[in-house]
């Protein structure tokens, strides 16, 4: 190459020479950089959301010690017979060599703290919490657009966040915006059908003065006129969350009347899996309407029950049916994703299972988080009801994908992939760019995260660091708040189109606060082995047994080691089934409890 660029490398100091001014640096695949320190360098500590900027320009000598991981960005020039690497700017991950400042009792925490602060003032600013003012389309800075289409999904992914955010603070304020939110979505995105004794949940509606119209079937591209169960599965996520913490029986309700939906109308009871969409009149997936989409199953109709909410329903209920349902879904996607011919999971199929490589966008191509998300999602269920074949092809994903799916020079994770290597080609090509999103970041920091807690293992520990630092360097937004939906390569943030905002179809708060919340969870009752304290409010009809779990974990692996009712010491409690048996009473309880890792 004879041109200038620049660029990130990630990676471990080797060596420093105070002499030259440069240091050798190693990426996570073993390569070495040699980083000029010229001219004009900035260094900085990690810093989360809603820190200041600390300066470590003055401490590079005693910060460039072996062992520690940073990340350079710099200019190439190509001079001599390796181009030469001048450094511009360096981020420490740590203060000191073997630190990672993400894993801190609180990080997480406070950032979620930070999104959820970040999404009350623009969706309701310092007034009441009234849903009818939401907005789909939040623009970089929180700032509402002309449009008035409320989907559901993404208020629904809204609630989770604000319900997740009120587990981990106990602040009020975020838990009545997700009762309200909940609340709002009963009254007006769901539609009861008696006669079929199910309930199904509207694309959203189009707020127009003081009237509403209800959009029925989805408005997106790819599920236009049809009723896609991914949009009925993420409907649930967040009063699904809601009810882990109040124990609202009208959310149960409505989640087993959508359960109910499933099984009469998506569910493949003779093959097996969940139809991708269903005819918005007769509720049959088979039907000729449904042009591309007819007799079709793919990962989100199948596997993202599991994440979205039914793995939350289960821990917040205890029913063995749903733990059933999980396991059929996972011995689903270990029988029928992988494929010998390639590394990376089949997504789409036709109603036999075999592969549908016509679909529009994705044809013979990998969603590289997707592969991220089976792995962890089947070491949660392995938690469980442990089975050698979730392990084996959570470790394969979890081995095969850093070298095809990820950046092994500047960190993150990538988007769309091909499948198979043409001809002569040696790197699977992107399908359209090599931005990163910022969902893909969070399926594998925990990923790796509740990989490395359950197994050990120093090579996904390491993964996981890797993902976590590439996310909190690069996709946090220190200047107008919450987090970036893509960045370049390098890390830079992309800030066109639909990816330049913070509130979408896509995104809505779900993805940056699951990862918060589980991210918490791992980190200190797997990884740092240090005690959790969660929030809950259960109402005065809630079940008087309170299931306090915070995800699916190996057994024995964690104790409820203390709770308390309405701020005082409680000792009614199973510390290894880990419940509260609650007391009777007619006014809403403020529990809280500490859950401990045994030390092993």
């Amino acid at each position: 190459m004879n041109f200038t660029f620049m660029d990130t490398v990630a990676g471990r100091v080797e060596r420093f020479d105070a002499g030259s001014g440069s240091f050798r640096l190693a990426t996570i695949d073993g390569r070495t950089f040699e980083v000029r320190l010229d001219g004009e360098v900035s260094a900085e500590l990690l810093r989360n959301l809603g820190e200041p900027y600390v300066d470590a320009g003055d401490h590079l000598r005693d910060m460039l010690t072996p062992g520690r991981h940073l990340f350079a960005y710099g200019i190439f020039y190509p001079e001599g017979a390796e181009p030469v690497f001048s450094a511009k700017r360096l981020i420490f991950l740590g203060r000191g060599s073997g630190e990672y400042r993400f894993e801190q009792p609180d990080w997480w925490i406070n950032q979620l703290d930070e999104i959820a602060a970040f999404y009350r003032r623009a969706q309701f600013g310092q007034g009441p919490v009234d849903f009818r003012d939401y907005r789909t389309i939040l623009r970089l800075g929180g700032d509402k657009t002309a449009s008035h289409v409320q989907e559901t999904d993404t208020i629904s992914r809204l609630v989770y966040g604000m319900a997740s955010a009120y587990m981990l603070t106990g602040d009020d304020a975020y838990l009545e915006v997700a009762e309200r939110g909940t609340r709002y979505l009963r009254e007006h995105m769901r539609f009861v059908d008696p006669e079929n004794d199910v309930v199904y949940w509207y694309h959203g509606i189009k707020v127009e003065g003081e009237h509403e119209k209800k959009l029925f079937t989805s408005e997106f591209g790819d599920d236009y006129d049809a009723i896609p169960m991914y949009e009925q599965i993420y409907a649930l996520a967040g009063p699904t969350q809601t009810y882990r913490v109040t124990g609202d029986k009208r959310i149960a309700s409505d989640v087993d009347a959508t359960l109910r939906l499933f099984e009469k109308f998506f569910r493949d009871h003779r093959r097996g899996g969940y139809y991708s969409h269903v005819d918005p009149i007769l509720l049959n997936p088979h039907h000729d309407s449904l042009g591309p989409n007819q007799s079709r199953k793919n990962w989100n109709s199948v596997g993202d029950h599991a994440p979205a909410y039914l793995i939350n329903y289960f821990l917040a209920t205890g029913d063995e049916r749903h733990l059933e349902m999980l396991e059929r879904t996972f011995d689903t996607i270990v029988e029928h994703f992988p494929e010998p011919s390639s590394p990376f999971v089949n997504e789409r199929f036709h109603d036999d299972w075999s592969h549908d490589l016509a679909h529009s966008w994705q044809q013979d191509r990998a969603v590289v988080g997707h592969n991220l998300k089976i792995a962890w999602n089947l070491m949660r269920m392995h938690g469980v009801r442990p089975k050698d074949a979730y392990q084996e092809l959570a470790e394969h994903l979890a081995r095969t994908m850093p070298a095809i799916g990820s950046d092994q020079q500047r960190g993150g994770w990538y988007d769309v992939v091909e499948r198979h290597l043409a001809e002569g080609q040696e790197w699977y090509r992107f399908a359209w760019h090599d931005r990163k999103a910022w969902w893909q970041q969070e399926q594998a920091i925990l990923a790796y995260l509740i990989i490395a807690g359950e197994l050990g293992g120093a090579e996904y520990l390491e993964q996981a660091r890797q993902a976590a630092g590439f996310y909190n360097a690069f996709f946090l937004d220190h200047d107008e708040g919450a987090v970036y939906f893509n960045v370049l390569a390098n890390g830079l943030p992309y800030l066109l189109g639909t990816e330049r905002f913070k509130g979408s179809h896509s995104m809505s708060m779900y993805h940056s606060s699951e990862l918060c919340f589980l991210a918490t969870v791992y980190t200190r009752l797997l990884v740092t082995r240090q005690p959790l304290t969660l929030h809950f409010k259960p109402g005065p009809d809630a079940e008087r047994i309170l299931r306090v779990a915070p995800d699916l974990l190996p057994p024995g692996r964690v104790l409820l080691t203390e709770a308390e009712v309405d701020g005082k010491p409680y000792e009614v409690l199973d510390p290894v089934a880990m419940t509260v048996e609650l007391p009777v009473s007619s006014e809403a309880l403020r529990v809280k409890v500490t859950l401990t890792p045994v030390q092993e």
